[in-house]
This record gives structure tokens, C-alpha cells and sequence, in this order.
């Protein structure tokens, strides 16, 4: 596949920005188990505001319902949206995922939500003891709602199957709005490809040449090997109390910030500096504010 042209304004974003993204919440960790994990939208906008002020440009959502319980609450959804940009300049991204057991069909409804990028997982993971089903009809109608509705996709790799998969749909149905192709490399998942440093060298040397910009998540353990790797190999990241909830052994995270932190800590020693969210909105090419 030839690569995809570079507008004029994607062009402008330096190369040393590193964009940090913040997934916050998760679907998979229970309030009870981590009081600190932020589910009431309250919380949710105070953890959106310390993360950007720590340097996070991209906030990749879960929602909560009363119960503390994922939901994919249309109400809860468009509240959630409209609440973080009246509060913070962060790129909005809502999560297609919600949890392992959440219908398709609700799935596809939280475009309706109109935020500015969404999540868009390339393929069926084995999740744990669970399955992330994300059959191939779904993912090529997910692309094409989004292409309609012009929400950015991050494309959501768990495995190398997953990156054959991403080059199969941008050869059937072109590029997503914005004409830019990001890309999330999830890592560490038990059931995906592995939070290691070879592995994340093979995804990034198979993916298609229509990518922009990758990123990367290391889940749990993995957080800090898959993000040194992924600065040693010019890519941004991606933390959050989704994905890890110690800081070290025996020490947990208090606040997403301080995850956030560490991400443009590691990015300084990269000699990188933390993208603002408009700079992040160029390299998505996601819709103007």
C-alpha cells in the first residue's frame, strides 16, 4: 500500500511532541477494589483537568453508571462529552469497547455521542478468561460509521493479526476522515502479543504504510518496557489507570496524573515534549473545535 499523503497542517506538528494519552478508568476494575479509580463524571472531569495539566493531550473514555458498573448509557455518553470539552481542550476519544459484555449493536451507538475520536479494535482478542468479540462485519461497519460521521478511529492492534486486519480495511474502504491513520499498540493483554520490546518492533515494522502515527499501551507489568520501547522507536504513548494500577511493586497509583507524569518524564529523557491538544488534533485530523 503507498503511503498516504501528508497535509500541509499534519506536517506542522514537530517531531520531538510526543502525544500522551490518559485512559483513566477502564471497564475491567471494580470501584470497590480501587476507590481511587474515577467513576462519577465529577471525578472524571477533575482527572481530565490534572492529566492535561500534567502534559496528557488525548483522553481515551470508559463510563460508569450509578453503581460504578460499565455502561454505554447514551445520556451518561453525550454528558460526558459535552462536559470535558466545556472543562478541558483535551481530544475526546470514547471507547467502542465498553466492556467485554456489552452488545454490538450498543457498540456502534456511542458514535452517536459525537466525540472527537473513538476506539477501533481490528480484531477478536481472548481477554483473560474473557473474549473481546470484534468480528469483521462489526469493524468494517464501526469504520464506515465513523468515516460518516467524521470521528477520528484510533485503531486498536492487540496482535499481529490485528495489523494484517488494519491493511485490509484501509484497502477496502480508503482512509478515515481527516486522511490521517493512527494507530494503538496494545500490549501485555493476556491472550494478545506480548509487552515486549521484540514484539512491539515486529507490529511496528508490519504496519501499513498508511500510518501516520502509532502509539503505544503496556498493560500492567509491561506499562514501563512497552513505553521506553515505544520512545526508542519515535512512538507516543499511552497511560491511565485503565491499563496499570501500581506505580511499583507494593506502591499503587493514587492519580491518573501521576501516570501522566512519568509518561513525560520518559519522554523528557527521549528528549520529547508533551503535544498540546492542538497539536494533537493536526496529527489525528480530527474535526475543528
Amino acid at each position: 500500500m503507498s503511503a498516504a499523503p501528508v497535509s500541509p497542517t499534519a506536517a506542522t506538528v514537530p517531531p520531538e511532541a510526543l502525544l500522551v494519552t490518559v485512559a483513566p478508568t477502564g471497564a475491567e476494575t471494580s470501584k470497590a477494589d480501587c476507590p481511587q479509580l474515577p467513576t462519577t463524571l465529577e471525578e472524571l472531569v477533575v482527572t481530565a483537568q490534572e492529566c492535561e495539566a500534567a502534559g496528557a493531550a488525548m483522553m481515551h473514555v470508559h463510563i460508569r453508571d450509578d453503581e460504578h458498573r460499565p455502561t454505554l448509557d447514551q445520556g451518561r455518553l453525550h454528558e460526558t462529552v459535552a462536559a470535558l470539552r466545556e472543562n478541558t481542550g483535551l481530544v475526546v476519544q470514547l471507547s467502542t469497547g465498553g466492556s467485554v459484555h456489552d452488545p454490538l449493536d450498543a457498540r456502534l451507538k456511542v458514535l452517536d455521542a459525537a466525540p472527537d475520536s473513538c476506539s477501533l479494535t481490528m480484531g477478536t482478542t481472548n481477554f483473560g478468561d474473557d473474549v473481546f468479540s470484534n468480528p469483521w462485519p462489526f469493524v468494517c461497519d464501526l469504520y464506515q460509521l465513523s468515516q460518516e460521521r467524521q470521528v477520528v478511529p484510533e485503531f486498536e492492534l492487540f496482535d499481529l493479526g490485528h495489523v494484517a486486519a488494519l491493511e485490509r480495511l484501509l484497502r477496502t474502504y480508503g482512509l478515515p476522515h481527516g486522511g490521517r491513520v493512527h494507530v494503538d499498540l496494545v500490549m501485555g493483554v493476556p491472550g494478545g502479543m506480548p509487552g515486549t520490546t521484540d514484539a512491539l518492533v515486529a507490529a511496528v515494522h508490519a504496519l501499513p504504510d498508511a500510518v501516520t502515527s502509532w502509539g503505544a499501551t503496556g498493560i500492567g507489568r509491561s506499562t514501563l518496557a512497552v513505553g521506553l520501547a515505544a520512545l526508542s522507536k519515535g512512538g507516543h504513548l499511552r497511560v491511565g489507570m485503565e491499563d496499570v494500577l501500581t506505580l511499583s511493586r507494593g506502591v499503587p497509583v493514587e492519580r491518573n496524573s501521576q501516570l501522566v507524569e512519568r509518561a513525560v518524564a520518559m519522554g523528557e529523557l527521549a528528549q520529547r515534549r508533551p503535544m498540546t491538544p492542538a497539536e494533537a488534533r493536526v496529527l489525528l485530523g480530527t474535526r475543528p473545535l
